[in-house]
């Protein structure tokens, strides 16, 4: 009996197949979500996505400095004081010194910020209602359920990689 030849084990990039590699399908599905989600207040407020990111974050966690926001939304910190700096010129943000710490800057919504979210923030919701629509109380629970974990997962590789890390 002739015996056929192995192939050798494929090369991790052989192996990479986007379409099944958990970071990039996020990476996709949460561009064309806020794409979509975008279309609803970039065009009737003017603001970006990091913008109205900015925005959100500070209507639920006011008081922030722009570097805990910019850990709050795992958004880079030069796009997230960009994003500050068109809110403050816009009168969309208030900046104060902090109490204590004085050399600390956090931002507040000014009027005019709380004005837009109180427009936005139901038209977003509506949008993520249309989104879900088609799936169960069930499906939807496993979904934030498994979104969870995998947080909390992400979390740990961080911890393990930060105490592997050589220095």
């Amino acid at each position: 009996m002739a015996t056929r030849p192995q192939r050798p084990p494929p090369s991790p990039a052989d192996a990479l197949q986007l379409e099944r590699f958990l970071p990039y399908r996020l990476s996709v599905l949460s561009n064309r979500l806020s794409s979509a989600i975008a279309q609803v207040y970039s065009q009737r407020f003017g603001l970006a996505i990091t913008e109205w990111r900015v925005i959100a974050v500070l209507e639920r966690f006011p008081g922030l400095s722009a570097n805990e926001v910019a850990q709050r939304t795992a958004m880079d910190k030069v796009a997230v004081s960009r994003a500050v700096s068109r809110l403050l010129e816009a009168g969309r943000l208030e900046r104060e010194i902090h109490d204590d710490d004085r050399r600390r800057s956090v931002l507040r919504l000014s009027a005019e910020g709380e004005r837009i979210h109180r427009e936005v923030a139901p038209l977003a919701l509506a949008f993520e209602q249309r989104l879900l629509r088609g799936m169960s109380g069930d499906e939807r629970d496993l979904l934030f359920g498994l979104l969870d974990r995998l947080d909390a997962l992400e979390m740990d590789v961080e911890l393990e990689a930060a105490a592997t890390a050589p220095g």
